[in-house]
This record gives C-alpha cells, sequence and structure tokens, in this order.
C-alpha cells in the first residue's frame, strides 16, 4: 500500500514536473544548506541506521520460525524475540533522532528561506506591488517555501533511506533465493504500469479541482472583504450569486467524489497485485521448502523483505519527478530575490543637518520603469508581463520650498502632482536631475534617515488590522500612552477613543474599516505627529473628511507643519492660499510658480484653473492623488505602466 501510493503520489507530480532547472540552482540551494552542514550528517547517519534496521528484523523474524520448526532451543527464541524488541526500539529511537534532526533542518530552512524573501521583498519599489498579487506573493513564502524544505526533509531522506533499503534487500534476497528474487522483480512491471496511467489521470483531477478551488476561494475573497461586501449589498443579486457560488462548489463537490472512487479503484488494484505478488512469493518459497532448498523461515524473511523491496523500487521509480518537483520550489524563491530592488542604499549614506529642511527638484526628469526591470509575470497572474514603460512623464521639473515653508501643488489630473510627490520619499527615483534635501540628494540619504526626515499623509491613509495603539506605536515604538493620547488629542480623536470600550486597545479591523472614512484620516494624521518628521508630504489629506472635521484637522495639521517644511497636493483653495508657493504642473512641468496673488496676477495657467475649479472653493474629483488613480498608480498621462 505505501509503494502503490508513493508511486501514484510521484506520477502525479510528474504532469507538473519542469523538465529541467537552472545550472546554478543546485550551487544556491547549497549555499542555503551550508549553515546546517552538522545537523545535515547526522541525519543522513541516522537515515542509514534506519534502513539497515528495516531490512534486519525480517532477517530475525526468519530465524524465529526457523528455530520453532527446527525445535530449537526456547532461549534461543527469546533471545531473538528479544533481538527484535531491541531493533523495534532503536528503530523508535532512531526515527525519533531523525525526526528531530529533520525538523532543526526543515524548520531552519523555511525561516532563513522567509526571513531573505521577506527582507528582499520589503525592499522592492511600490510599484512591485501595486501589481502583484498579494496571494501569490504570499504563496511564495509559503507554499514554495515548505515544498523548498522538503528537499533536505523528505526528498534526501527518502533518496538515501530508499536506496540503501534496496540494496541491502535485493543483496539479502539474492543470497536467500535468487529464484524467488527474480520473480519479485519480474512482476514489478505489473505493479508500475498501472500506476503510472492511472495516476496521470488523478493528476489531471487534481489540477481541475485546483483551478475549480481557486476560483470558488475568488468569489469567496472578494465577496467576503469589506469593499466586496459593501458593492454586493449596493448593487448585487443575492440569489445570483448564491447560484453561482452553488455551481462552482458543486463542481469541486463532483470532481471530489470522482477522486476519492479513482483513488480507491487504484489502490484496490495495486493492492490486489501486491497480494498476488506475495502469494507467488509463499507459492514459489514454499514449494522450494518443501523441496527441501530452503528452510522456513528463510521463505517468511522473502516474504518480508518483498514489502522492503517494492516501497523503494516504486519510489526510487519517482526520484527525478520528487527532486525537481522539490527543487522547482527553490526556483521560484529565487525568482523574487532576483528581482531588483531598483531603490538601494550607499555603503556610506550621509546625514541631514540639524533643523528646518528644504526640499528642492533640480532639473527632474522621470519615467515609470518597465515591468520586466521589477515585476514577474507569474506573481501578477498574466502570461506576459507589461511591454509599456519608459516613457518620460516628468520633464525638466524644477523648485525649491525653503527650510520651513509650504508649497502647494496644482494642476488637472494625470498632470504629475502625485508622482513629484513620490520622489520625495524615495518611493522612486529619478532618471536625471536630482531630488535634494536640505541641499543633500536622496539618494545620498540612508533609509533611515528618509523615514525619520519625510512624513507622507495620502488620501486613503492605510491602517493595519491591529489596535489604535499598535497602529500609532508603528512609527514610533515604544512611545509612551501619553505622547499618543497628546497626538490623538492634537488630531481631534481623544473624544472618540475614550468612548470606545477598549480605548487605545480597540481594533480597528482591516484596513481601518471599523472607523468612518473622515477617523481613519485624523488617526493616520495623529500618526503623522508622532513620527514628528521635518518634511511633510499631504495628499489631499482632508479629501476624505466632513466640513466640521475638516476644521479640527486643518487646524491640528496647521500645528503640526508649523516650523516644518511641507509639500502639498492641493485641491481646495483654503490650502493653496494659505501656501507660501504655488507650483501649477501640467503635462509633468511646472509651468507657473509663485504666490496665489502674484498668479492670478500673471493670468496664466493658474488664473484659468483659479475660474474653472477655485473660485467656488470648490476642488477636482477626489478618487485618487490626483483625483483619478488610486494612491501609488501614475494618474492620466503618466499612467504608462497602469
Amino acid at each position: 500500500m505505501d509503494g502503490s501510493w508513493s508511486l501514484m503520489s510521484g506520477a502525479m507530480r510528474a504532469a507538473d514536473a519542469p523538465k529541467g532547472l537552472h545550472s546554478g540552482t543546485v550551487r544556491r540551494v547549497a549555499a542555503f544548506a551550508r549553515p546546517h552542514w552538522r545537523r545535515l550528517a547526522v541525519f543522513l547517519a541516522l537515515t542509514v541506521v534506519a534502513a539497515v534496521i528495516a531490512v534486519s528484523t525480517p532477517l530475525l523474524a526468519g530465524r524465529v520460525v526457523d528455530q520453532i520448526v527446527g525445535g530449537g532451543a526456547v532461549s534461543a527464541v527469546v533471545w531473538l524475540a528479544l533481538a527484535i524488541a531491541g531493533l523495534a526500539v532503536a528503530d523508535a529511537a532512531v526515527g525519533l533522532a531523525e525526526r528531530w534532526q529533520s525538523a532543526h533542518i526543515g524548520e531552519g530552512l523555511i525561516f532563513d528561506l522567509r526571513r531573505a524573501v521577506f527582507e528582499h521583498v520589503q525592499r522592492m519599489p511600490i510599484a512591485f506591488f501595486t501589481r502583484t498579487r498579494t496571494g501569490a506573493l504570499v504563496s511564495r513564502l509559503n507554499n514554495d517555501v515548505i515544498g523548498a524544505q522538503r528537499t533536505f526533509t523528505a526528498t534526501l531522506s527518502g533518496l538515501v533511506t530508499n536506496v540503501i533499503q534496496l540494496v541491502l534487500s535485493v543483496a539479502v534476497m539474492v543470497t536467500l533465493s535468487w529464484q524467488v528474487t527474480l520473480l519479485a522483480l519480474v512482476l514489478l512491471p505489473i505493479f508500475v504500469i498501472p500506476a503510472r496511467r492511472i495516476a496521470r489521470r488523478m493528476a489531471d483531477l487534481q489540477r481541475e479541482s485546483a483551478e475549480q478551488n481557486a476560483s470558488m476561494t475568488t468569489q469567496m475573497t472578494e465577496r467576503f472583504s469589506a469593499p466586496g461586501a459593501t458593492l454586493v449589498k449596493l448593487f448585487g443579486r443575492p440569489r445570483d450569486e448564491a447560484s453561482e457560488f452553488a455551481e462552482r462548489a458543486g463542481k469541486v463537490r463532483d470532481l471530489g467524489v470522482r477522486t476519492a472512487m479513482l483513488t480507491r479503484w487504484f489502490m484496490t488494484t495495486l493492492t490486489l497485485v501486491s497480494a498476488l505478488a506475495l502469494a507467488l512469493v509463499y507459492g514459489l518459497g514454499g514449494w522450494l521448502a518443501l523441496d527441501g532448498q530452503l528452510a522456513a523461515g528463510t521463505v517468511v524473511s522473502l516474504a518480508l523483505l518483498l514489502t522492503r523491496l517494492y516501497t523503494p523500487l516504486t519510489a526510487l521509480a519517482n526520484v527525478r519527478v520528487d527532486v525537481m518537483t522539490a527543487l522547482v520550489s527553490f526556483e521560484r524563491i529565487f525568482e523574487v530575490l532576483d528581482l531588483d530592488p531598483m531603490i538601494t542604499e550607499k555603503e556610506r549614506p550621509r546625514e541631514l543637518p540639524d533643523g528646518a529642511v528644504s526640499v528642492e527638484f533640480d532639473a527632474v526628469r522621470f519615467a515609470y520603469p518597465s515591468p520586466h526591470s521589477y515585476s514577474l509575470a507569474s506573481l501578477e497572474d498574466v502570461a506576459a508581463l507589461d511591454h509599456r514603460g519608459g516613457e518620460e512623464v516628468l520633464h525638466g521639473v524644477s523648485f525649491r520650498a525653503e527650510a520651513g515653508e509650504m508649497v502647494a501643488l496644482v494642476g488637472p489630473s494625470g498632470a504629475g502632482k502625485s508622482t513629484i510627490a513620490s520622489l520625495v520619499p524615495r518611493l522612486y527615483d529619478v532618471d536625471a536631475g536630482a531630488v535634494r534635501l536640505s541641499d543633500v540628494d536622496v539618494r545620498d540619504l540612508g533609509f533611515d534617515t528618509m523615514k525619520s526626515a519625510v512624513g507622507v499623509v495620502t488620501q486613503d491613509g492605510h491602517l493595519f488590522h491591529d489596535t489604535i495603539r499598535a497602529n500609532l506605536a508603528y512609527v514610533s515604538p515604544g512611545v509612551a500612552d501619553a505622547d499618543i493620547w497628546h497626538a490623538l488629542d492634537r488630531a481631534r480623536l481623544t473624544e472618540l477613543v475614550r468612548s470606545l470600550p477598549d480605548g487605545l486597545d480597540t481594533v480597528v479591523g482591516e484596513r481601518g474599516y471599523r472607523l468612518s472614512g473622515g477617523e481613519r484620516q485624523r488617526l493616520t494624521i495623529a500618526r503623522l505627529l508622532l513620527a514628528q518628521p521635518r518634511v511633510v508630504v499631504l495628499d489631499e489629506a482632508t479629501a476624505h473628511l466632513d466640513s466640521e472635521s475638516e476644521v479640527a484637522v486643518s487646524e491640528a495639521l496647521a500645528e503640526a507643519l508649523a516650523g516644518r517644511t511641507s509639500l502639498v497636493i492641493a485641491h481646495r483653495l483654503s490650502t493653496i492660499r494659505a501656501a507660501d508657493r504655488i507650483c501649477v504642473v501640467a503635462e509633468g512641468r511646472v509651468v507657473e510658480q509663485g504666490t496665489h496673488d502674484e498668479l492670478l496676477a500673471a493670468d496664466g495657467r493658474y488664473a484659468q484653473l483659479y475660474r474653472t475649479q477655485f473660485r467656488d472653493g470648490a476642488g477636482e474629483p477626489a478618487d485618487g492623488p490626483d483625483g483619478g488613480t488610486p494612491t501609488g498608480e501614475p494618474a492620466g498621462d503618466e499612467a504608462v505602466v497602469a
């Protein structure tokens, strides 16, 4: 049974096994295994011992039968029984020790791989996350890492154990009876051929079942998320939704029944073949025993060794599939590790001078990179990556915000405002020119310096599924509750948080959906107040607030921005008038600069925007940072790699 199931599983994996691997994969695998080489050596030694014990037990069992049939001494039978018992105890002890070592090796390898992938992904550019399916990326950290771990536990130990068992079993069986051994080997094709044929059908069923499960899971995931559930409530058709889900679940059910029956038929057939093979061994062995050519105990030993022969033979028949399937998980992990982070830190980064910080854009040119430089088709669930990209969206942008000044960026949707804002915290690197903080190129600054110096508040401030305290303390680990309450007070949230049953320990829900849009936005502003950056980028931070909340938050922002340099993407007249300088952005260029009054007097692009959009204090539609696209995506003319 064990051998037949192993054979079928291997044949099923063969359907999806890769034809070959990159020549450097094995070397990279060895590099990850190197820190565990001592445990690996002990593990392999224990595997050899376990294989020897597995072959020794049938021989002792045969000796017991010979003693009984031949009228041997009771003491001999007792000693043999004790030896078998001793081997059983030794086998159990070796098994525990082997499992101890394999667990440490496997879990240690999982830890190393997950840490490496997680740390690498954290360094990837924002564009990577806007294109990648989160589930596919998480799968690399879970399924593929575990699949890679099997290379050193199940596959490696199985290969060593099966080779040793096969060699020892064949050697011992030949010495006992070459005729019985030959019969066992001749029957092997009868055991193998049905397994491979039926297993291919099983592989097809498993693949179809996985696809149907994925379809069913996708529907559940989309409908059970807060935005999806809201859409269904507002515009959905519950009966149609239930009918569609029932249809998909029904297909999964039917495939499950077919798989179960085919599996049972397959296992029954191969069990019958194994039983017939065992019967032939007993028949030929019994005949030889009655003819005086074999001892009765030898027949028993041969029958027991038969199980030690078929299991490793069938497993080794699929060893290439097992190894290739295990190593392909490494390939998928290395795919992610080989992606260029694009944003890198210099070995000896510079520090910012103390005090307020100026922000300067000096002839900045920028094009969103092509997906080939930072993404994978498999992570996007597409056949091929988008070839678009590389078209310049910022054309020689130059302006300067002096220390402590507020500069407002205005312009139509897709003009390039959000792209300009994303270059300040170095979410992307410029292609030409420079972005400088206090006359230091941001590419020369360390990551920690950048994160402490620049704070960003977007329209859709993200919150983790965690407590209010944890979300606020994320920017300042170990911050005292008194400071948290002070930040909440300045963000006009104290009364709300104190009214909650769990106060600071209230869980805000996934993406903060347990809070209203205004409450969520004020919480992100409180987080900014705790971070105390010297440069603040506000991407229409009051867009989701009602009039009363907007006034309260605007007052808090005015207090928070005092003495700090700020870059504000503005759609509201009140924000624009408060700016020390206004930069009008159009088609990736700063076409005008000046104060509100200066630009009105110039009667240029800003005056036109004022007359059409700002005069009544109304802003542009605020679906995204530039009024048309989600946060992190280029808008309008910039959407070359949407």
